[in-house]
């Protein structure tokens, strides 16, 4: 936790002091990957132990053998805080759901589920609860069917939307095909 302070101080330092050239690379590249390497080095340590007392506490003893779901986890919840930086650095950004841009308040509301959803989707799958698999079904099914519906009614180019509802149905599969490992 100290290291990935340190790492996220640096960052903001090398931004200030720039004036932001470095920022992106370290927020993006360099502190997810060593977030990432560390996080993984503390799961392999909990997950070869034979000990139950020496089990890295956020990882319960009926989640081992689930490493692959807690990684996808840890995932959605770097997607969130990717999700909350795009929402403060762009406020203007309407969100488009179902082909349409909401306005007001509904519009931040709107913006706001998807960091909210992301960090439940990530806890329910570190924990690996069958909670956080309801709602990442709830999410996908909602997914498909928004990207589906802005890729009809949208003007294009559409790159990002055709990738978004590609790696869906192809995690959505994978999950599907892992969901006896998540506990009730």
């Amino acid at each position: 936790m100290l290291t990935l302070g340190i790492m996220v101080g640096a960052a903001w330092y090398f931004g200030y002091a720039f004036e932001g050239p470095f920022t992106p690379f370290l927020l993006y590249v360099f502190v997810p990957i060593v977030g990432a390497v560390c996080w993984a080095r503390q799961v392999l340590d909990a997950y070869s132990s034979s000990s139950p007392s020496s089990l890295f506490p956020i990882i319960p003893l009926s989640s081992r053998g689930s490493v692959d779901l807690q990684a996808i986890g840890f995932l959605f919840l770097l997607t969130a805080l990717t999700d909350l930086y795009i929402i403060q650095a762009r406020p203007d950004y309407g969100l488009k759901i179902l082909g349409t841009t909401l306005p007001g308040v509904w519009g931040v509301l709107s913006k706001a589920q998807s960091p909210t959803l992301h960090i439940l989707i990530g806890v329910g799958f570190l924990l690996v609860k069958r909670w956080g698999l309801f709602v990442y079904l709830l999410y996908a099914g909602f997914g498909i069917i928004n990207a589906g519906v802005n890729l009809a009614v949208l003007p294009g180019p559409h790159r990002i939307r055709i990738a978004f509802l590609l790696s869906l149905a192809l995690f959505t599969a994978y999950i599907l095909w892992r969901r006896q490992r998540f506990a009730p």
